[in-house]
């Protein structure tokens, strides 16, 4: 007798349990606000308070184990989070590398003890991480990286240099992407990924001045004959760039929530101030040269956070993601800009008074269509993957 495998219909619309997940995430992070976000930020200071909420309501962990403290749901489920957070106007940048990327990685590549040890304090919040593996001279081809980690003994010596590694101000702990070696067919580095304590003997790190304006700090990270244990190496020794790519993946979907939050939250502001602007005597939303530039953006918007809930999706299910974390990822971050510039524009020179808490938002959403992957990286993986083309790198 014939079987078939029931793969889950896509949700079209959601369900009583993302519902309340939402409004509960929108609630709590209302309380905080952009005039919180701005304050924290001005003040060069992490969102702790925020942060600690999230975590201690169990929404920083909702896609991790339950063993292992979580709420055992999945990347959908923290997707709708980090959305919920920035449409409220806070946007936890944190949370995507944090919680998101190590989360992923740590769940799926980490050892019974290395979970044991390190995704519990993800998931309440009590512990903070990085993620380390862009490099100056790398760029985006990680395969180029550096940084070396050489055997010593049972263990490794950490050597290198990372750059525009998020949040190492407040880390307890990175993970670190490092050359082990060279595939002598290729040339390429072989790499492993390795867990090292933010205050480990050698680790320095410095600011790196940005135009973003948002709690979380960018640094370059160096590391000098940083020694890391046996039971540190996440994965496979030599296949740490597969193993990376369950976060890297999540990292898209998590960065295009962000964008499409961010874009949800201007368009809501400008909505509300094309509705009471009164000009010749009209509201400025009648007038088409205000409105088209909303409706616009609003259908990238919606596009946008139906792609990515379907790469979410698939992600969840462990079928081949990448094709589409990707373009939620170029169309998230592209809805983002669409939404943040139409609401700028409407409201004229008030669109860049910091009084108004638009143009503050705009160079984490501009930054974030250059990284974690550039546009162009995205076009250049659908032309030769999705359609077969040529490869043009």
């Amino acid at each position: 007798m014939a079987t078939t495998t029931h793969t889950p219909a896509f949700p079209l619309v959601p369900s009583p349990e993302e519902q309340l997940l939402r409004q509960s995430v929108g609630a709590l992070s209302r309380r905080y606000g952009p005039g919180y976000f701005q304050n924290v930020t001005d003040a060069g200071k992490p969102a702790t308070e925020l942060w600690s909420e999230l975590g201690d309501s169990g929404f920083l962990g909702v896609h991790l184990a339950q063993e292992y403290g979580g709420g055992g749901a999945g990347l959908y489920e923290l997707a709708a989070v980090i959305e919920e957070t920035a449409a409220a106007g806070v946007p936890a940048l944190a949370a995507v590398f944090s919680c998101g990327v190590n989360g992923t990685i740590l769940s799926q590549h980490g050892t019974p003890g290395q979970k044991d040890r390190w995704l519990r304090g993800l998931a309440t919040g009590a512990m903070m991480s990085s993620f380390a593996i862009t490099e100056p001279d790398a760029g985006l081809n990680s395969h180029n990286i550096s940084t070396t980690a050489r055997r010593d003994g049972d263990g490794w010596l950490i050597s290198g240099q990372k750059y525009y590694i998020s949040g190492m101000d407040e880390a307890d702990w990175v993970i670190v992407v490092a050359r082990t070696g060279t595939d002598e067919r290729t040339g390429r580095g072989l790499l492993s990924m390795f867990l090292v304590d933010a205050d480990a003997e050698g680790l320095t790190f410095q600011p790196l001045p940005t135009a973003l304006q948002v709690p979380e700090r960018q640094s370059t990270v160096f590391f000098d004959n940083v020694r890391v244990g046996p039971d540190r190496l996440v994965g496979k020794e030599h296949h740490g760039l597969r193993a990376a790519f369950a976060g890297i993946n999540a990292e898209r979907l998590l960065v295009s929530s962000i964008c499409t939050g961010v874009g949800r939250y201007a368009l809501d502001k400008a909505v509300d101030y094309a509705s009471e602007r009164t000009v010749w005597k009209t509201p400025i939303g009648a007038h088409q040269a205000i409105a088209h530039p909303l409706a616009a953006a609003k259908v990238e918007l919606e596009t946008a956070r139906l792609m990515t809930a379907k790469a979410c999706m698939l992600y969840d299910l462990g079928q081949d993601a990448g094709e589409a974390s990707n373009m939620a990822k170029m169309t998230g971050v592209d809805a983002g800009l669409a939404c943040l510039d139409a609401a700028i524009q409407t409201h004229g020179g008030n669109g860049v008074a910091l009084e108004y808490q638009l143009s503050n938002y705009w160079f984490l959403v501009r930054m974030l269509k250059i990284g974690p992957v550039s546009k162009e990286m995205i076009l250049n993986f659908i032309a030769e993957h999705t359609l077969g083309l040529p490869r043009s790198y």
